[in-house]
C-alpha cells in the first residue's frame, strides 16, 4: 500500500508540477502585467457584496509540507471568510462591475471556461445553486473580487494553516479521521454544486475548507519556483524528489494533491471545481 501511494503521488507530481510551460508568471515583477491588471481593475470600485461573516485565525509557527522537516513558517493573525464565495455573491459582483462579465473580460485574465455554466452574463445556469461556491473563476477574477471587498486572497501558508484544523484541534494532520475525510472527498464527483455550509466548521469556525471545492491562493504555485526563499532549497523539482515523495504518510498524500493541483494552474485558468474565499489583515 505504501509503495502504491508513493508511485501514485510521484506520477501526479510529475504530471502536474514539473512542466515548465505551466509556470505562473511573476506578476509582482512584471510591469506589463501589473499595468494590465491596473487597467482592468481601475473601475472596480463598487463594493458589491453583502458582508460575509469572517473568522479570526490566530497565527503561530507551523511546519508546512514543502521544504525540509525543520522549516517553520510564521503565520500572523488574520481574518478569513467562513464560507467560500458563492454564486449569488459573484453574480452581484459582475452586475456592478461589468468588466468581469463573461462577454467582457479580456482573455488574458480568463480563459474560455470562465463562467462557462452561466446562461449569460448575469444569469446563473439552470442547475446552479445560488448558495453553492462560485467556480470557473480565474485567479485574476478572484483577486479582483477580493480587492473590491477590501480583502485579498489568502497565501498558501494562511490557507494550509487554517485548513489543517478539524472541529476540535487546530492541527489535525495526524488524525486518521481528518485524513480519511479529505481522501474520501477526492473520490467524489460534482461536490462543487453543493451549498456552502455543507461540511463542518473547524476549530477556527471556518467551514468547507475540504469537501466542496479546491480554492485559489494568492501565491498558488510559488512553491514551485526555484528561488522561493520559503522552501529552503534550490531544487526546482520539489515534488519529484525521492526524499519528498518518500514520505508515505497518508496525510502527506492528501496535501501532495493540493500542491500538485495548484502547481498545474495558470492565472487565467477557470476550472469547474476551483473556487475561492477571501481573507483580511488585522489592523
Amino acid at each position: 500500500m505504501k509503495t502504491l501511494i508513493k508511485l501514485v503521488a510521484c506520477f501526479l507530481m510529475l504530471s502536474f508540477s514539473c512542466t515548465p510551460a505551466l509556470k505562473f508568471p511573476d506578476i509582482k515583477n512584471s510591469v506589463e502585467e501589473k499595468n494590465a491588471i491596473s487597467a482592468q481593475n481601475k473601475n472596480v470600485l463598487v463594493k458589491s457584496e453583502a458582508a460575509q461573516p469572517m473568522a479570526l485565525i490566530k497565527g503561530q509557527k507551523y511546519i508546512p509540507l514543502y521544504g525540509s522537516d525543520s522549516t517553520e513558517i510564521v503565520v500572523s493573525d488574520f481574518l478569513m471568510d467562513i464560507y467560500p464565495v458563492t454564486n449569488e455573491h459573484y453574480l452581484l459582483f459582475v452586475k456592478m462591475n461589468p468588466q468581469w462579465r463573461r462577454s467582457e473580460v479580456k482573455k488574458i485574465f480568463a480563459d474560455g471556461n470562465y463562467l462557462r455554466g452561466w446562461q449569460n452574463d448575469t444569469v446563473l445556469g439552470k442547475e446552479q445553486l445560488a448558495k453553492a461556491p462560485v467556480t470557473t473563476i480565474s485567479w485574476y477574477a478572484a483577486n479582483a473580487y477580493c480587492e473590491c471587498q477590501g480583502k485579498r486572497l489568502p497565501t498558501i501558508d494562511e490557507w494550509e494553516y487554517a485548513a489543517m484544523a478539524d472541529e476540535s484541534n487546530p492541527d489535525a494532520r495526524q488524525s486518521e479521521s481528518y485524513t480519511k475525510f479529505i481522501l474520501t472527498w477526492y473520490e467524489k464527483r460534482n461536490t462543487f454544486n453543493n451549498e456552502v455550509g455543507h461540511t463542518y466548521e473547524n476549530y477556527w469556525g471556518v467551514a468547507d475548507m475540504h469537501g466542496l471545492v479546491w480554492e485559489w491562493t494568492s501565491d498558488f504555485n510559488s512553491v514551485m519556483v526555484a528561488d522561493d526563499s520559503r522552501k529552503g532549497t534550490g531544487d526546482d523539482n520539489l515534488f519529484c524528489g525521492g526524499a519528498t515523495v518518500g514520505a508515505s504518510d497518508l496525510r502527506n498524500y492528501a496535501a501532495f494533491m493540493r500542491y500538485a493541483f495548484r502547481g498545474s494552474l495558470e492565472a487565467n485558468y477557470s476550472v469547474q471545481n476551483l473556487g475561492f474565499r477571501c481573507v483580511k489583515d488585522i489592523q
